[in-house]
């Protein structure tokens, strides 16, 4: 086999087909054509070989042949050290200089893992953050608790305000026309929880009960109705009643009503508060940190990734995502609408995101290979037991379904990560 490098990601590999191998790829496509053939005085499959040559060539089976032929080749450069092939080759064979008894050469050149030049990768730069948690935070969660565990009761007196509640009427006129799905009746909304759409609660905020109010707001450029995407509405309101939240005196006889376990006083709330609250603003400041980190040196590396990969990241991220439509019983494009992106959004997001993802991989595989890093016995067996925990089977059982292969880049991806983060300096 003779291996030529083409590019960063591409190889071309030829091969010498021996009069012996080929004759075995003629052996093969004969045996593959012989149960279809049909020949006056012969029964269906029975064909004799000579027979069959003498009818319809030789040459008849040389396609098949150089298919059984470049399998086993393909195979071979599969196993070759120093590239991994990632999709189809392209396959060059020249049938013309192809004779029955003579060796031939046949190549196909194939995409392959692409070379990463490493750029600064330790001892990264990454600003650190503060995970200290103030009286005032600690005082705006339990609020927040307060809020959760309250009334709604009637608003006597006074004006509609940020986090109350109205009961009103509502109809959507376009260019002066009711729209469907603009009108509703007796509608409870919380005012300040942005589900209307840009400017509606906000002209709300000071009306009085009893108040009629014309409301000019603008529909998102993406709106999922595309009559009313981008358009100027007007919306008439009425407003029957305000509810305002009566929030419970905090007390020990609240935070007992809790039930959390060894918090029976406020000053026990407000210490497993904030207590709660650093833990909260650490694992939120690391995977800042982190994120930072690997983006400085995803961005450092040079590389040239081949379009295949980045294809099949995309099409494994679309299969995910329909499969979990198809979980909650909604189509494709339903489920896409639901969390407000068109299928031409998604579309862009995942392409961005597949090869942000395949970028990664390579980059921190690269790091793993340059630093030595290797996966131990011992780690690849707590991995296995992990997943068998997971999926609440025997480890035996694990192991049919995911080879100890797959586990080790895992595991050597999830050290390479560590080793980068480890060696970053936080200024």
């Amino acid at each position: 086999m003779k291996v030529e490098k083409l590019s960063t990601n591409r190889v071309k590999y030829t091969f010498e087909v021996t009069s012996d191998e080929f004759e075995h790829g003629l052996d093969h496509a004969f045996d593959h054509v012989q149960k279809d053939v049909e020949l006056k005085g012969f029964r269906k499959g029975h064909v004799p070989r000579k027979v069959y040559e003498t009818k319809f060539g030789v040459e008849s089976l040389y396609e098949e042949a150089i298919n059984h032929v470049l399998h086993h080749k393909y195979h071979e450069a599969q196993q070759h050290p120093d590239f991994e092939i990632v999709g189809q080759p392209d396959v060059n064979v020249d049938f013309a200089n192809i004779k029955r008894g003579e060796s031939f050469e046949v190549s196909f050149d194939a995409p392959v893992k692409p070379e990463v030049k490493l750029g600064e990768y330790k001892g990264v730069e990454v600003k650190d953050m503060k995970t200290d948690v103030t009286e005032s935070e600690v005082n705006a969660e339990i609020k927040s608790l307060l809020g959760q565990k309250s009334e709604l009761v009637l608003k006597e007196e006074g004006a509609l305000e940020h986090g109350d509640t109205a009961i009103f009427d509502f109809e959507g006129f376009l260019k002066g026309e009711a729209f469907e799905g603009g009108k509703a009746e007796n509608y409870q909304l919380e005012i300040g929880s942005g589900q209307f759409i840009p400017g509606f609660e906000e002209q709300m905020i000071g009306m009085t009960t009893g108040e009629e109010k014309d409301l000019n707001v603008t529909f998102p450029e993406q709106y999922q109705a595309e009559n009313l995407a981008g358009q100027d509405v007007v919306f008439k309101v009425k407003l029957h009643e305000i509810k305002t939240k009566n929030l419970p005196e905090l007390n020990d006889e609240f935070v007992k009503s809790l039930e959390k376990e060894n918090v029976n006083t406020v000053e026990e709330l407000k210490a497993v508060t904030k207590k709660e609250l650093e833990d909260k603003k650490k694992t939120e400041v690391e995977n800042t940190i982190t994120n930072e980190v690997i983006n400085k040196v995803v961005n450092a590396a040079e590389l040239d990734i081949p379009e295949v990969m980045v294809e099949d990241e995309i099409k494994q991220y679309k299969d995910n995502v329909a499969n979990q439509a198809k979980q909650y019983g909604l189509e494709y494009e339903m489920f896409l609408q639901m969390n407000g992106i068109t299928p031409e959004q998604f579309d862009e997001q995942v392409k961005v995101e597949s090869e942000k993802r395949v970028r990664t991989t390579l980059v921190i595989e690269e790091i793993a290979k340059v630093e030595g890093i290797t996966a131990t016995e011992d780690e690849l067996k707590a991995k296995y037991e992990e997943l068998a925990a997971q999926y609440k089977m025997e480890v035996d059982e694990i192991k049919k379904y995911i080879p100890a292969s797959i586990l080790e880049k895992d595991v050597l991806i999830q050290k390479a990560y560590q080793f980068v983060i480890d060696n970053a300096k936080r200024v």
